[in-house]
């Protein structure tokens, strides 16, 4: 099968997760010429003019809005396409992506913007146009064929189906013609046009072969009677997996494109506190931290607005793809917080508050959610015609100099501050960025900054002083933005989704409780209160999937709300957990083992055991499934065992334990085999194997002593422990679960913590000294 070329820079490989269904249209929109403006995105001109409209208008997603206007005769996923399809026994073109995605804009303006390819998909095909963001199930599934039947896979998504959604040849991006190494879009389409109708019997069959052996291939489940397999082996398989691929010189997992894996980040952290007097150990936590540092020095850090760029095209993390997502926001926001947490090192710290300052400010909506991404690509300046990708965080030396002209006091040669600064951020008068990385040359002559030397080479290459250095920088850096602040800015995809959601309030809570930031819990909980508010259906106790920012700052809902997916419920379960840790507010306790419940009720397979990625009874979805893969996103399953186990020790609810066991098992072979392709699963297993500790201090939440057992609390990494909070409210969700609570008192009239497991406790502690030392034991 013929794919994108999967290393180009810019490619929006295949590097998120997947997921779900939507409920039929029950309005008929005519494809219009004329209509009013769509969401921006793309290098597309700046016209408000259109020729076109078709039915994407009426949806929300800034996505299927970019292909609004397209010539192109677009359906969203739902009935009314699949009713045409078979009544007019035409095949479906369905054309995955997101509004970010860098690829699926380059197709868009070559092909879908195309009256001629527009007219071969309108005669031919159904075309169906789905955001992946909004529906995973529906992108995993034929991600998965895609996958299978070709050499890779990656957005745009590109997949043709008989009338009755069944996969028989896919690929992601093509170019719109004939060329050297790929043949084009408007040949392919052709030949499959020919061979529906030549051929038809032929694909019809060929495509039933192919899903009877997807079919056979998604099966995950017990067999016989299997058990959760020993941790020990699980840990040393994976760390050696890790090891082996990992890079000495820059850090990472890979040589290139390089992404940031916090599950591989939270695997080393664990395997460190099981092994920190050993070289394994040692080797572990230096892994981590290198390669959390080389990516905050490079060019995928963005060192002028801050955040994280999506990934890199190179192995030094120097030019990224562009895009900034927020699930890798929330999670890169926790991995520097615990590297600061283990070592102590205020780099780190500062890191994790770079990354919750721009989420903050960048991607926050006024009612407390928080937006999916900011674009890769924007146009250079206000007249330009075009977008390009970059451009929005690119610099050339002419700039640099003439922004930072002033000369600089008490160095050793005559130089500027632009001097200065371009040595460190190593700025070359021609542009930093290597042909090979940029082979569109939309990034000739730029610079993408690195830090290229230590503070203390810098200061000593003009004979500075340290704290003079970092001063120039700053206001360096603080210039540049204001500069920045002119340009255009890039197309922000306001979509909000539960589960990245639930990923950036646990970066927000995590990241409050360990550096002692106040401010940062009271976000994650304003978040959780837009969570219940907006993505949350009380009468039914179900989450929802997505909303979306409306006119002005209200915030609006699909005319069929998309139903919440595991994932969803995953990550926010986590989250309502974290954010009782930093807040000690009980009712995210009880929502959340409300939330729980209500999984175990949708997605839960009695059968083969762990969960299914989507609910059942969805007749458009031809596989219901089990994400076996931890990728730039944990997958829903590895975050539910710590889930379930989490829960029991707030709950009492044993069951739970059981359920998390039988997940364990589930993946058994997966994980003796290949762990690292489940290292958030796999750091699970230690949690079920050597159960959690409930860690329970007593106390007034507003006294003194007790925060001072708090903060010690936060600032220790112990991954498999709980905190809670017994202030003596026999009301409260946590003496109604656990009566054990009511047994536990105060020490001497002091806040006293205890250490428990399966709720029955050690001796009381008084000295935050000696809870730090039973806490590291």
């Amino acid at each position: 099968m013929i794919s994108a070329p999967l290393l180009r820079r810019g490619c929006c490989l295949l590097s998120r997760r997947a997921g779900a269904s939507r409920t039929a249209w029950t309005r008929r929109t005519v494809f219009l010429r004329g209509g009013p403006a769509m969401a921006t995105g793309g290098k597309s001109s700046r016209s408000s003019i259109h020729r076109y409209t078709n039915r994407l208008i009426n949806e929300k997603s800034p996505y299927l809005l970019q292909h609004a206007h397209n010539p192109v005769d677009w359906y969203p996923w739902g009935q009314e396409a699949f009713d045409k399809s078979k009544k007019e026994n035409k095949l479906i073109f369905l054309s995955v992506g997101y509004s970010t995605c860098h690829w699926c804009h380059v197709m868009e303006q070559e092909s879908f913007k195309n009256k001629e390819i527009g007219k071969i998909l309108n005669d031919n095909f159904v075309c169906i146009k789905v955001d992946r963001e909004e529906r995973p199930d529906v992108d995993k599934v034929y991600m998965t064929f895609v996958q299978a039947t070709s050499s890779g896979g990656g957005w745009p998504m590109s997949v043709w189906l008989t009338p009755d959604l069944k996969p028989f040849v896919g690929g992601t991006y093509f170019p719109p013609e004939d060329g050297i190494y790929q043949v084009g879009f408007r040949t392919v389409l052709l030949r499959i046009a020919d061979q529906w109708k030549q051929n038809k019997n032929a694909l019809l069959e060929n495509s039933q072969r192919i899903m009877s052996a997807l079919l056979a291939r998604a099966e995950i489940g017990i067999k016989g009677e299997d058990s959760p397999p020993p941790f020990p082996e699980v840990m040393a398989r994976c760390f050696q997996q890790l090891s082996e691929s990992y890079d000495e010189e820059y850090g990472g997992f890979s040589e290139f494109p390089k992404f940031p894996t916090p599950v591989n980040l939270n695997f080393l952290f664990t395997y460190w506190t099981l092994h920190r007097a050993s070289p394994d150990g040692a080797r572990a936590l230096q892994m981590v931290l290198h390669t959390l540092k080389m990516m905050a020095y490079g060019g995928i850090h963005d060192h002028i607005a801050q955040g994280f760029h999506r990934y890199s095209t190179d192995q030094r993390w120097h030019v990224p793809h562009f895009e900034k997502m927020l699930y890798d926001q929330g999670q890169l926001a926790v991995a520097y917080a615990r590297a600061f947490q283990i070592s102590g090192d205020e780099f780190f710290a500062d890191v994790a508050a770079d990354v919750l300052l721009y989420v903050s400010r960048d991607l926050s909506d006024r009612a407390g959610g928080f937006y999916s991404a900011e674009d890769a690509d924007s146009y250079p300046t206000a007249k330009s015609k075009e977008k390009r990708e970059g451009a929005f965080c690119v610099w050339t030396a002419e700039e640099i100099r003439r922004l930072l002209p002033e000369p600089v006091e008490g160095a050793s040669e005559r130089k500027t501050l632009a001097d200065v600064f371009m040595h460190h951020y190593g700025i070359k008068e021609g542009g930093n960025v290597s042909p090979a990385k940029d082979p569109h040359q939309e990034l000739r002559g730029q610079n993408v900054l690195i830090v290229q030397y230590s503070l203390e080479l810098t200061a000593a290459r003009f004979g500075l002083g340290l704290e003079q250095l970092k001063m120039m920088l700053v206001k360096s850096r603080e210039r540049l933005c204001e500069a920045r602040g002119h340009r255009p800015r890039p197309h922000l995809d306001t979509k909000m989704l539960a589960s990245w959601n639930g990923l950036m309030i646990s970066g927000f809570a995590q990241s409050g409780a360990i550096l002692g930031k106040e401010e940062y819990v009271s976000r994650a909980g304003l978040a959780a209160d837009f969570l219940r508010g907006h993505l949350f259906d009380a009468s039914s106790g179900r989450l929802l999937r997505s909303c979306y920012r409306g006119k002005g700052s209200s915030v609006e809902q699909s005319a069929v709300p998309i139903q919440g997916f595991l994932e969803d419920y995953v990550f926010v379960i986590q989250a309502l957990f974290d954010l009782y840790e930093a807040s000690l507010n009980q009712s995210w306790l009880e929502w959340a083992v409300q939330l729980q419940r209500k999984q175990d009720e949708l997605f839960w397979d009695s059968k083969g055991f762990a969960y299914f990625s989507s609910e059942a009874g969805d007749s458009s979805l031809l596989l219901r499934l089990k994400d076996d893969q931890d990728g730039v996103e944990p997958s829903a399953n590895s975050v539910a065992v710590a889930n379930l186990l989490r829960a029991a020790c707030y709950s009492g609810n044993m069951e739970w334990v059981e359920k998390a066991g039988q997940i364990l098992a589930a993946f058994s072979e997966r994980l003796l085999k290949i762990p690292v392709a489940l290292p958030e699963m796999a750091r699970a297993t230690v949690a079920f194997h050597r159960t959690l500790k409930q860690v329970v201090i007593c106390g007034a939440p507003e006294a003194e002593d007790t925060k001072d057992l708090l903060r010690c609390v936060h600032s220790i990494f112990a991954p498999n422990k709980v905190l809670m909070l017994a202030d003596g409210d026999s009301t409260g969700f946590l003496y109604h679960h656990l009566p054990f609570l009511s047994s536990l008192e105060r020490k001497d009239g002091k806040a006293t913590a205890y250490l428990c497991e399966n709720f029955a406790c050690s001796l009381p502690v008084t000295s935050s000294q000696e809870l730090r030392r039973l806490l590291l034991l």
